[in-house]
């Protein structure tokens, strides 16, 4: 798929990814561009700088998602891209506090519930549409240092896998986005992405650079850092000695807190 002439969505959007997402989307000639995230300044100015809308949302809340959708689609028309990427880093082990564990719980997998609920099906219906979700090299490998984020990131490309499965012969493209570390707000903090940065701390523009190249392709995965497809080799072919290695990993990054 082309991003040129289409209506795009970007949850997230007030900064980091989204903010690149963005930025790019319009470059390649987007016909319109909505931004929707917490961050409401930010956010403004990010829809000004792209000529785009925002929508103040928050992806916890599928009445907030299906609001989004709603006005989108009253203001802008029909949305052919829906990039579901509004995401949260905190580090915890199993002890990590319930709360926490449904926070991530809520963003990292249920928004992803919700943005489909509330899209695929009208794409189905016009026979096309691409729903990109963020997740994370975690979802596809671990997070050594948060099983809250590892979890949950897993479950999200589960997720997509099946949205994959389900809409692929109604003309519904679905991808998964798995970076490692990326320049954002995010990572910038000291145990913001110890292990992740391993292999380079790329720029959101690098990583919008794979998202439209995957978009041409319209290919599963979207990963900006090549490296991980080795990692995923090597656990799918040993899984007993690629988690004795991330073990090793952990024990030099320090304990998850």
């Amino acid at each position: 798929m082309k991003v040129k002439d289409k209506i795009a969505v970007i949850t997230g959007g007030a900064s980091g990814i989204g903010a690149a997402l963005a930025r790019r989307f319009h470059a390649e000639g987007a016909k319109a561009i909505a931004v929707a995230d917490v961050q409401i300044d930010l956010l403004k100015d990010v829809a000004a700088e792209v000529g785009g809308f925002a929508v103040p949302c928050n992806v916890a809340l599928e009445s907030d998602i299906q609001n989004l959708v709603d006005e989108v689609e009253d203001k802008l028309g029909p949305i052919d891209i829906f990039c579901s990427n509004a995401g949260i880093a905190r580090l915890g082990d199993e002890d990590a506090p319930n709360d926490e564990w449904q926070l991530n719980w809520d963003i990292h997998v249920m928004a992803h519930v919700y943005a489909v609920r509330a899209v695929a099906p009208k794409m189905a219906a016009r026979g096309s549409g691409y729903l990109i979700h963020t997740a994370s090299a975690a979802g596809l490998l671990s997070h050594i240092q948060s099983a809250t984020y590892s979890v949950t990131k897993h479950a999200a490309v589960a997720f997509a896998e099946w949205v994959s499965i389900k809409y692929r012969d109604q003309g519904v493209r679905v991808s998964v986005l798995a970076p490692q570390a990326v320049r954002t707000p995010m990572t910038d903090r000291p145990d913001g992405a110890v292990v992740a940065s391993l292999d380079g701390m790329i720029e959101p523009e690098e990583l919008a650079d794979c998202v439209i190249e995957t978009m041409d392709q319209e290919t599963f995965l979207m990963i900006p850092h090549r490296e991980v497809q080795g990692y995923m080799v090597r656990k799918a072919g040993d899984v007993d000695r690629w988690l004795a290695g991330m073990n090793r990993w952990r024990v030099k990054s320090g304990p998850a807190r």
